[in-house]
């Protein structure tokens, strides 16, 4: 769910290196304050940081961490299939705490160093198996327990699918624009924002004999990075105008005001991630024992405020790389 002052860093898959930030303790841990979630930042960020200081003292790795946090998340899945309230309330402190491991294992890796797009993927990867657990569990409990389900039991399957595509979509976008963000803030060695371009030259530099693992990797990676891409035209127009002019170094000048352009939507990208889904999810369970209207709020809510995010989002693009079109005095 990456942030101090700029830092070097190390890709596993890129080989590049990535050393431990210079800031120390618990604000080491965080992401920039611009992007931190109150609810994140005060509750789940303090106890991902005790998890992150026992893992380095037992020598434990971010990956380790976010195998954990699959195997709970999942098993919060499985609670929520019973109609049983305690049972329930299991399943929500076991993704609580699946939530907390996924804390730990960025604020581990921001403490040590330790990143990779392994570990990116096997974060963005944990968070669908938890839903995907979720998803059928309700699935399967709506068929038994629902008058209408059970006489229609293909309508919660639909619904299921269809909200866990649109789930994909409002993660992925919602990390896209935080990582965006980072990179104005803290420039390119503070964000994990990638280019397809490149990313396809090291994709084709790799072969399948010697690279394996490495070019499965990033496989995944590439086509999770294409679909950002595509899904956000104006933004792709600002960034290469922005190389073509600046190269890597872009006027600090223009970095704030893309920032503060940007900083007001960073609440929606926040509203898109784990700790408003969950309330939802609790709400739906424990309040009105109706676990479809899960799904209901993901498909509704959730996809508005997504479809209003990349809209301002690709506005504010487009204004300002109209700007730098229009001002040539901005050139080097």
């Amino acid at each position: 769910m990456t942030m101090m002052e700029d830092k070097e860093h190390r890709d596993t898959a890129s080989g590049e290196h990535r050393q431990p930030q210079s800031v120390s303790g618990f604000e080491a841990s965080l992401k920039s304050m611009d992007t931190e979630e109150h609810i994140d930042l005060y509750f789940y960020r303090p106890i991902g940081y005790a998890w992150a200081r026992l893992a380095m003292k037992l020598g434990v790795t971010p990956n380790a961490i976010t195998i954990a946090s699959i195997f709970l998340g999942i098993g919060a899945g499985v609670c929520f299939y019973f109609n049983n309230i305690w049972i329930n309330i299991v399943g929500m402190l076991l993704l609580i705490w699946a939530d907390s491991f996924d804390s730990a294992d960025g604020q581990l890796a921001r403490l040590t160093g330790q990143y990779s797009r392994l570990g990116r993927i096997l974060d963005g990867l944990s968070g669908d198996l938890w839903f995907a657990a979720i998803y059928v569990a309700i699935c399967l409990r709506e068929n038994v327990t629902s008058e209408f389900f059970m006489a229609h039991h293909w309508v919660i399957w639909v619904m299921a699918v269809v909200t866990g595509l649109c789930h994909a979509t409002q993660a992925a976008m919602g990390d896209y624009y935080r990582q965006f963000h980072l990179f104005f803030l803290k420039g390119k060695s503070g964000s994990e924002l990638e280019n397809a371009d490149q990313l396809r030259e090291q994709y084709n530099a790799m072969t399948w004999r010697h690279d394996f693992f490495r070019k499965l990797v990033l496989t995944f990676y590439l086509n999770y990075t294409v679909g950002q891409e595509k899904r956000t035209p104006e933004m792709q127009k600002l960034r290469k105008l922005l190389r073509e002019r600046y190269g890597e170094t872009i006027p600090q000048n223009f970095r704030d005001r893309f920032r503060a352009l940007s900083l007001p939507l960073m609440k929606y990208t926040n509203i898109l991630s784990f700790n408003v889904r969950t309330i939802a999810l609790f709400a739906a369970i424990l309040i009105f024992r109706m676990p479809w209207l899960y799904f209901a709020f993901e498909l509704t809510v959730l996809n508005g405020i997504l479809i209003y995010m990349v809209s301002r989002h690709e506005r504010i693009c487009r204004e300002l790389r109209e700007e730098l079109e229009n001002n040539p005095e901005n050139k080097n």
